[in-house]
């Protein structure tokens, strides 16, 4: 169970973050705590497993950059591997197991048509990657969740 102090850190954590030199002195104060304190219980919930990720998003078409989302379909004796193989590209922002013939899916970013290529054509020829499927970006949704912990 987390205590109100950790809920009020996740809460101010996932808006809108301060862009300041020391944003976490700016949230500590918010908070009525210190700097110290704060960054240490960020770091004490994100090995707790209830913060994956904190970090800044970015528009990434207006940065010139090409998005796609890839499907493989992966041998289950090589999915671990193939995992660690894709996980190495900076472009690649996140990936995700589903059940179904097309198990494995990521996202990718790239800022040229040759990079996004080269990088495609050496997950292709990872052992264990049977298919894959290359679903380019035509329109961008942004969902924005914020989640308010009581």
């Amino acid at each position: 169970m987390l205590a109100e102090f950790d809920k009020a850190i996740l809460n101010a954590v996932q808006g809108d973050f301060p862009l300041e030199s020391r944003p976490f002195a700016v949230l500590a104060k918010q908070l009525h705590t210190d700097e110290a304190t704060l960054i240490a219980r960020l770091t004490e919930l994100k090995q707790a497993g209830y913060l994956r990720r904190l970090g800044a998003y970015f528009d990434s078409d207006a940065l010139g950059y090409k998005g796609m989302l890839i499907a493989l379909c992966v041998s289950p004796d090589w999915f671990a591997s193939v995992i660690e193989a894709i996980n190495r590209y900076d472009g690649i922002t996140h990936n995700y197991e589903r059940e179904g013939e097309y198990n494995l899916w990521f996202t990718l970013q790239t800022a040229s048509e040759f990079q996004q290529q080269k990088i495609l054509a050496e997950i292709r020829c990872l052992p264990g990657v049977e298919r894959m499927l290359e679903l380019r970006s035509e329109k961008k949704y942004k969902v924005r969740v914020q989640f308010q912990l009581e």
